[in-house]
Parts: C-alpha cells; sequence; structure tokens
C-alpha cells in the first residue's frame, strides 16, 4: 500500500525522513556495527545519543540552566501520581484546572496524594472551551497548579499561559509540546508523553525547575520515579528506553533542520485555521469548541447526519485518509494534525470533506 495520511491522535504520523535515517540505521547505528536497540545504555556510543537528546531540546525550548530534563517511562499517566508524590514539599493541597477528560484523570489520581482543589472547569459546557481566569478559584497556599495545555479528546487548547498567582504551573503538554513557543520560565513543572509530537509511544519527557525537587518526597514513592534521584543519574537509575531515546533524538534533529519551533508554530497556524474554515463554511460538518480555545493540534468535527459516519470513514480510508474516527466519548471525527502533519494532508482531507459533502 502507498503511504498513507495518518490522522491518529496518538501514537502518531512521523515525518518519512525520520523513518528513513531509522531504517537505514537500524543494523549499524553511524559505523558503530551495532544497531541502537543492541547499544548497552552505559556505553560510549549510547552516551552520544543521551547526551545530544537533553541538548537538543534544550536548544529547541530554551530550557534555562535551573531546570532538570528526564526522561522517563510509564507514560504521562504516570506523571498523574508522581507529580504530587515528588512536589507537594510537604503541602497537603493542590490545585487543578479541569478542561477534558485528561484534566479529569490527573484530578482524580492526585486525590490519592493530596486534597484537589477544582480551581476552575469547563464541564458546565461539555468541555467545549476554557474558563475565564478571572473565575478561577485559587489557593495560594497550595503546592501547586496543574492544567492541561491540550484536551486531544475535545479539541481545546490553552492559547497562552495562565497566571498561577504565585503557585507553580505544572503542565501537561503531551499533545502540543514544541508545536508553539513558550516561555519555560513560567512553569515549574512540563510532561509529556512523546507519542504525539516527539516520536515513539514509551517515553515521558518531564522538565523540573530545581526548587522543586527532592524536598519531601512521598515515601511511597519508587525511586525511579523519585525525580531528584532520576536527575543525579542522567534519566538512567533503570534501564531507558533506549531505542525510543533514539527515535525521540531523530525527530529533535528533524525539528531543528525545520527552523526550530518559530517555523513549525507558523505551519501548525496555517494547517489548523485552513481546516477549521473549510468546517466553518460547511453545512455537513461543524466543530463545537468555543473558537478562541480551538485546539491546533486535535479537530474533532461532527456530520449533521450521524448516519454517515461510517459510509464517512470507510470512504476516507479508500481515499487514503486514516485514523479519523473521533474518540468514543465524544464521536464523530477528529483529525490530529501534529508537527509532522504534513499541510498536503490537510489539504487532501479538506478536498475529500467537500467532495463527500457534495454527494451527499
Amino acid at each position: 500500500m502507498s503511504k498513507v495520511y495518518n490522522f491518529s491522535a496518538g501514537p502518531s504520523v512521523f515525518p518519512k525522513s525520520v523513518l528513513e535515517t531509522a531504517q537505514q540505521e537500524l543494523l549499524d547505528w553511524q559505523g558503530s556495527g551495532m544497531s541502537v536497540m543492541e547499544m548497552s545504555h552505559r556505553g560510549k556510543h549510547f552516551s552520544i545519543i543521551a547526551e545530544a537528546l537533553e541538548s537538543d531540546l534544550r536548544s529547541l525550548m530554551a530550557v534555562p540552566d535551573n531546570y532538570k530534563v528526564l526522561f522517563l517511562q510509564g507514560g504521562a499517566s504516570a506523571q498523574f501520581s508522581f507529580i504530587p508524590q515528588n512536589i507537594l514539599k510537604g503541602k497537603t493541597k493542590a490545585c487543578y484546572v479541569n478542561t477534558g477528560a485528561w484534566s479529569e484523570k490527573a484530578i482524580n489520581d492526585a486525590k490519592t496524594y493530596c486534597e484537589v482543589m477544582v480551581s476552575a472547569s469547563s464541564e458546565n459546557t461539555h468541555f467545549t472551551s476554557i474558563p475565564e481566569e478571572s473565575t478561577w478559584l485559587i489557593d495560594e497556599q497550595a503546592a501547586y497548579l496543574h492544567f492541561t495545555s491540550n484536551e486531544t479528546i475535545h479539541g481545546v487548547e490553552f492559547s497562552k499561559c495562565p497566571d498561577g498567582k504565585g503557585l507553580p504551573l505544572v503542565a501537561d503538554m503531551s499533545s502540543n509540546i514544541l508545536s508553539r513557543k513558550i516561555d519555560v520560565n513560567q512553569y515549574g513543572l512540563i510532561y509529556a508523553g512523546t507519542q504525539k509530537n516527539m516520536g515513539p509511544a514509551g517515553v515521558t519527557v518531564v522538565i523540573v525547575r530545581d526548587d522543586l525537587i527532592g524536598h519531601g518526597v512521598s515515601k511511597t514513592l519508587p525511586a525511579v520515579f523519585d525525580y531528584a534521584e532520576q536527575a543525579q543519574h542522567q534519566s538512567m537509575l533503570n534501564t531507558p528506553a533506549t531505542y525510543n531515546w533514539y527515535l525521540v533524538g531523530l525527530i529533535l534533529k528533524w525539528l531543528k533542520a525545520q527552523g526550530g519551533v518559530e517555523v513549525i508554530e507558523r505551519l501548525n497556524i496555517a494547517k489548523a485555521e485552513k481546516l477549521y474554515q473549510a468546517i466553518d463554511r460547511s453545512s455537513l460538518y461543524s466543530n463545537p469548541v468555543d473558537p478562541i480555545c480551538r485546539s491546533r493540534m486535535n479537530v474533532p468535527f461532527i456530520l449533521a447526519d450521524q448516519a454517515l459516519d461510517k459510509q464517512f470513514l470507510t470512504l476516507a480510508e479508500a481515499n487514503g485518509l486514516f485514523q479519523l474516527k473521533g474518540h468514543r466519548s465524544f464521536g464523530g471525527m477528529r483529525a490530529s494534525i501534529y508537527n509532522a502533519m504534513p499541510e498536503s494532508g490537510v489539504q487532501a482531507l479538506i478536498d475529500f470533506m467537500t467532495e463527500f459533502e457534495r454527494t451527499h
């Protein structure tokens, strides 16, 4: 089968050139005579990969020196529990903003370890908006304020960093990290699974400010999820997911070659605007999200006649457009247009949607 356009929410599309490089180096990494999968994580060859991985991420995101960059296992979902165990620093309360399914999961897991104050929620709008910051209730005695910067299921995204009212901001950026420029200094902790914009599933990036770790860590926290311990051991307290680190490193090098985050953000804006415009001018498709907080990464849309959903998906695949079915809790369709989705893929989707509407 010829290469298709993959709109999966994750694991998601890779740049073709990255896949080709991985293919070329699969049996022999840069003359070492070994595949990266065979290398010792303590050996000199993998040390080169690991050092470049952190250096490239720091460069792309302008991560300050007083932040640790960790590459962990367990997925971003594991961090829902490990964050409060690492950074409560003796406090008993944390604030959370609820803007969708992933926010809710983070809230529910954190409740095991601390009192959770839901500072704001858009549940009353079925998670199609973000509550006005002026309405947020923030306890200044809490340990931190958590929010999900992009909700993959409902297609809601923060367009700017919120005001934590003095609390360290903790952000789940799993589905929009490296898609837009941010100021890391505004955050206490950023975490993200890599399977959206950064590589395959199996690696979780944690960027955490030095003063937040190593103080009052929960006694129940395994050492491999203690941020201070992992920082001391360069994220190798246990054997890391070595091949996945290598693939994430290739993605970062690809992103640098595109011109960095600033360039990719402009492309992401263009792709999202083009797709939303096609939806908004249609009488068959609609997007329920408040336009001021529509996601650039995940675009859900609903057909006016749901009886057409199955036919839409079948014909889309026949036209090389895959993984467009919406999340089971949301329904409809969803096009995830991460960094690696080319503009030609978005245009192919729009052309198909236009023709489908014409004939149905």
